[in-house]
């Protein structure tokens, strides 16, 4: 098979009170690896079987909804988990947080231009923080499982910092109350690994 389903870097209950356990051992082994099964079942005899993920992202069909679907939600959720930590790991400073000021005025603005992205998200769907080259970041939210790395998706870039607003992503703790969900998101983010992605992409 293609891909495989990353293991966590962090036990299921590490993230509590914020994300509770249960939400996030169903959102791994059931969603998570449903789409990973299924994306490999899209690619199946096709060209796909040899590129990264990114890279059929990039160049993707999309009118294929099976690997639109599918791949999507399986690089989405390895970013999600990856920009988690439970031990608060890094704090937003350095170049990220220059651009972030530079592009929203202040951090708090910035916190609450995403925050607004993920709440007004209609439906399912995500909402990033993205990078475009030379540094410029801009948030965006996409519906389902696309993603700025998709061609003609709303704000382009690479995504380096992106939330879950499916309700799988947080129902069994928040029932309908999305926005407290979001400001739960913000004790758990791991900005070591999102500067880490943003000096990469820039």
């Amino acid at each position: 098979m293609a891909f495989e389903l990353p293991k966590l870097g962090y036990a299921y209950d590490a993230l509590e009170p914020h994300i509770d356990a249960r939400t996030m051992e169903i959102h791994h082994t059931k969603h998570h690896q449903g789409y990973t099964n299924n994306l490999n079942a899209a690619i199946a005899g096709t060209d796909m079987e040899n590129k990264s993920i990114e890279d059929i992202l990039a160049t993707l069909d999309m009118n294929n909804m099976a690997v639109r679907n599918n791949g999507g939600g399986f690089y989405n959720h390895c970013l999600y988990w990856e920009v988690m930590n439970p031990e608060g790991k890094g704090y937003l400073s350095g170049e990220l947080k220059e651009a972030i000021i530079a592009a929203y005025g202040s951090v708090d603005a910035f916190k609450d231009a995403f925050s607004k992205a993920a709440a007004t998200r209609f439906g399912s769907g995500w909402a990033w923080l993205c990078v475009h080259k030379g540094g410029k970041v801009e948030i965006c939210s996409t519906p389902n499982q696309d993603n700025p790395l998709m061609p003609g998706v709303s704000c382009g870039g690479t995504p380096i910092l992106g939330i879950d607003v499916w309700e799988h992503a947080y129902y069994l703790n928040y029932q309908n109350r999305r926005p407290d969900y979001i400001n739960a998101f913000f004790n758990v983010i791991n900005w070591n690994e999102v500067e880490r992605r943003y000096a990469e992409a820039k």
